[in-house]
């Protein structure tokens, strides 16, 4: 039986779970810890990546977490022009300060894992690219060079 009665919903929040308890593997079983992981790495990968791409990324997201992904996107102000890998990392910090302390970095690693994982390999990978390259070193080895 249909949770929400749209297969859609229920197939997004299904994904969107096996998502969550990918994250959950390496932060602990705290689903809204893990909920706010994926949302502050998204936010500061989008925000760093160029309109389109943006879009793009967004086109192979689950639509619960494609909901998270665009949670106050402003396309005007971006991308941002972050090159560092600690600014990038602080701004994923900015987005877990709600939360029990979460090393950014490992955070980053996990999401981008997940991503990696699940979304198409040529669409990730143009994704890796558009980063910096000390970014880019946190992204899996699995992701075709």
């Amino acid at each position: 039986m249909s949770s929400t009665g749209l297969d859609v919903l229920d197939k997004s929040v299904q994904t969107t779970n096996i998502w969550l308890n990918e994250i959950m593997e390496n932060h602990g079983h705290d689903r809204q810890v893990a909920w706010h992981i994926l949302g502050a790495v998204l936010h500061a990968l989008r925000d760093r990546l160029p309109a389109d791409l943006a879009a793009h990324l967004a086109a192979e997201l689950p639509l619960v977490i494609r909901g998270l992904y665009y949670d106050q996107y402003k396309p005007s102000e971006q991308p941002d022009v972050t090159r560092s890998l600690d600014e990038f990392l602080e701004r994923v910090q900015q987005g877990l300060r709600m939360i029990r302390p979460v090393d950014s970095n490992e955070a980053t690693r996990s999401v981008f894992r997940v991503i990696a994982h699940h979304v198409d390999l040529g669409q990730s990978a143009k994704v890796r690219d558009a980063l910096p390259k000390e970014i880019q070193a946190l992204w899996p080895e699995s992701v075709g060079v």
